[in-house]
């Protein structure tokens, strides 16, 4: 702050004439700059489609290799040259002016790795040269003599970029970010790291433009996706983006201090560092189908798409999707560790079925054999005594059973000889096994289950009330069983679903035969080639289709996690490592110890590697020390991020006064007219559908969203509309009630109703000192 305060006295004792001239004169050197950058760009894309065009007619050859060959070329150069083609809004966005460094090694990029400037490099009346220039930007761009156009902003030649600050400035004198659309820059901000020098570049004193980069990026107007934030990454985000993947990283920070830009960020650097490793394997798990969906434009315009799965926590499953809310009471049921009990038992009750036939019959050597039920309920037993998961218990069962006949038929007795006793006892089984009466019995008493069909069972109150004796409660029971016979799932039920499915197993399928081809039975050929194995990339694809593990997962607002989703989460990263980024000042789960058991269970005994985020980027000073009240009320003792800015607006305290609707409404429509962005109303959960009726009309700037789906996101402006029906909710509302004070970037209106009993200023009662 204090480089940006002597930088703005700097320029605002130049008269606005020359400091404009300045100004349009550094717009047009990095206009400059940007065009010999796209030049090159159009080049490589040439060199591109030349190696496609290449690559296809070596198809021509009619060759196995010539054909493998040109498979491999063609994709290579199709993600090269789709990766080219991509215009970003600001694709060069960056540079910094570089003192002479300690040592002159060049690295990969062709940038010096030098950190700290050499000696000599200031002179003794504090005056310097500047030795080197980089530009940086979303991808690294090479002239034809491999010096560095561009460098990828993920290099370490960039990090001094994001890392350089007027207490530490190492080898970087002024730190600049190019705003541009297009091909076309629009402007240039500075930010001076070492303002007590006078720099010259190719002899001329350097110029410093701007009252700041990162001011100037806080103030922009928000839309309804993320932007990405590698224009201003700040030195402890930037820590946390380029620690080692090894283990553990956990990340804490309060609101507005760039959690989720962080992972993101982290997700493109760790492919840059190590994409054999990591290409297609890393997933990022987001609480809500709204975060995915705000921040899944940031990957793409870091260079990086396909290569990493963003997920929502509610589609973790294949096939399933969560599109309903539990009740917060029905939610602490179903996503404690409790559940887990009670599905084992489920999964094992629920082959007790009611049509379920209760006497084997069969005929064997002759004569008619015969188990009761009582025979049948104990082979059962012995079946389930083993550890494998439910599906693979069968083959046991159908031992158990042949077993079960095989005594029941006496033919053991009456043969000595262990070697003919062997050989009558596989005959015996084999007999049976082929019965037709044995197969219908065994289908229907020990069918294949699936995760569906057993949370379908589960809906019976009565079964379930069995299955949960002495770990649920009757109210849970009741609860939990109306909450499955709905249609569709619940995040809750998610967690369940695939719990289920590694409880359940899945039995080994039979190879499928290779389909014959008629011109090999014609010829008989069939016998002389071999079936074709499938490919390395087929194998890819199909891999990454059923993937279920990971390299990597990072978990974004990882405080939210129940106990249960922790274990659906813990399944995808057995042999992963991991970035945890979460807040637990913001955590809507009732109980966040049982939640962080969950959570190292599921990391395991990795070693940690811990982070802390301590600044708010994202709410002004005023809006911020409102929340702050809510903080102290929600985890005593727990210390706010410090917010960079102030804007002099302070929080707005409205009245219902003619209607609920109504107040809301007019409010939402005020802030529309003050903001050029995003307008957010914050809802408790059950008046998400009225809220959305309230605003309707008012255009797509507008959104009303339910508390727990405001996690994460940010508008300009932001409703939270009756303070103390959020924080009444759930046993974490004013954890949850933190959440929605903190998502405007600019302006915040809080609408009272009668439960929140306002003052005489409309300041509601959670929010007084």
């Amino acid at each position: 702050m204090a480089a940006q305060a002597q930088q703005k006295s700097a320029v605002d004792s130049v008269p606005d004439t020359a400091h404009d001239s300045v100004r349009d004169r550094e717009i047009s050197v990095e206009q400059e700059h940007l065009d010999r950058v796209y030049r090159r760009l159009e080049e490589k894309i040439h060199e591109a489609e030349f190696l496609m065009h290449d690559a296809a007619q070596r198809g021509h050859v009619g060759t196995p290799g010539a054909l493998a060959e040109r498979d491999a070329q063609v994709f290579r150069a199709g993600v090269h040259l789709n990766r080219l083609n991509n215009e970003f809004e600001d694709f060069l966005f960056g540079r910094i002016d570089l003192l002479l460094g300690r040592d002159g090694k060049k690295g990969p990029d062709g940038a010096y790795t030098a950190v700290e400037p050499a000696e000599g490099a200031v002179r003794p009346d504090r005056t310097a040269d500047i030795a080197e220039t980089l530009h940086i930007g979303r991808i690294g761009v090479l002239d034809a003599d491999y010096a560095p156009l561009v460098i990828d902003w993920r290099a370490p030649a960039a990090a001094p970029f994001y890392r350089s600050t007027p207490v530490a400035p190492g080898r970087v004198v002024r730190r600049r970010v190019i705003r541009s659309k297009g091909r076309r820059v629009l402007g240039v901000e500075d930010d001076l790291m070492r303002p007590e020098l006078r720099a010259s570049l190719d002899g001329r004193e350097l110029p410093v433009i701007g009252d700041g980069a990162l001011m100037a990026a806080l103030g922009q107007a928000r839309g309804h996706t993320m932007r990405d934030i590698v224009a201003s990454i700040q030195a402890e985000q930037d820590l946390v983006i380029r620690a080692p993947a090894a283990s553990v990283t956990q990340v804490e920070g309060g609101p507005g201090t760039g959690k989720t830009a962080v992972a993101l960020h982290r997700a493109a650097y760790l492919l840059y560092q190590d994409r054999r490793r990591y290409a297609g394997g890393i997933l990022i798990v987001s609480p809500t189908p709204l975060l995915v969906a705000y921040t899944e434009g940031v990957l793409p315009s870091l260079g990086e798409e396909g290569q990493v799965a963003i997920r929502a926590i509610g589609s973790l499953v294949d096939g399933a999707e969560a599109t309903l809310y539990d009740s917060p009471s029905t939610a602490r049921a179903k996503g404690s560790s409790r559940m887990l009990k009670v599905l084992r038992r489920a999964a094992r009750g629920a082959l007790e079925r009611q049509d379920a036939p209760d006497r084997l019959r069969v005929v064997a050597f002759g004569r008619r054999l015969e188990l009761e039920a009582a025979e049948l309920a104990e082979v059962r037993r012995s079946a389930l005594g083993g550890t494998a998961p439910v599906n693979l218990l069968r083959p046991r069962a159908r031992k158990l059973l042949l077993d079960a006949l095989w005594e029941r038929s006496g033919a053991a007795a009456r043969h000595t000889d262990p070697e003919l006793a062997a050989e009558l006892r596989s005959s015996f089984d084999e007999d049976v096994s082929d019965e037709d009466a044995f197969l219908g019995f065994l289908d229907a008493w020990w069918p294949e289950l699936t995760a569906p069909d057993v949370l379908a069972v589960m809906a019976d109150e009565r079964r379930l009330g069995r299955w949960a004796r002495r770990i649920l409660n009757p109210g849970e029971v009741r609860r939990v069983a109306r909450s499955l016979r709905r249609e569709g799932h619940s995040v809750h039920d998610i967690a369940m679903l695939d719990e289920l499915q590694a409880i359940l197993g899945s039995p080994a399928r039979p190879r499928r035969k290779r389909e014959l081809d008629p011109l090999d039975q014609l010829t008989g050929l069939e016998e002389l080639m071999p079936v074709r194995e499938e490919s390395q990339r087929e194998r890819a694809e199909r891999l990454a289709q059923e993937r279920t593990e990971y390299a990597h997962v990072i978990v974004d607002e990882s405080q939210d996690l129940t106990p249960m989703q922790w274990r659906m989460v813990g399944r995808r990263g057995r042999h992963a490592t991991w970035t945890v980024v979460g807040d637990p000042a913001q955590s809507s789960w009732s109980d966040p110890d049982e939640a962080a058991e969950a959570r190292d269970e599921a990391l395991g005994t990795r070693p940690r590697r811990r982070f802390q985020l301590t600044v708010n980027y994202r709410n002004p000073a005023e809006i911020a020390e409102l929340a702050s009240k809510v903080l102290a009320l929600a985890m005593p003792g727990a210390q706010a991020p410090s917010a960079v800015r102030s804007t002099g607006v302070r929080p707005r305290f409205a009245v219902v006064g003619d209607g609920l609707a109504e107040t809301v409404r007019a409010e939402a429509a005020s802030l529309l007219e003050q903001v050029d962005g995003t307008v957010g109303v914050v809802v408790a959960m059950n008046r998400r559908e009225e809220a959305r009726r309230w605003l309707a009309g008012l255009g797509d700037r507008v959104v009303a969203l339910g508390s727990l789906e405001a996690k994460g996101l940010e508008y300009d402006a932001t409703v939270v509309v009756s303070p103390a029906e959020i924080a009444d909710e759930s046993p974490a509302g004013l954890r949850v009630l933190y959440v929605a004070l903190t998502r405007a970037t600019r302006q915040l209106t809080v609408v009272s109703g009668g439960r929140d009993e306002p003052d005489a200023a409309g300041v509601p009662d959670l929010l007084r000192d």
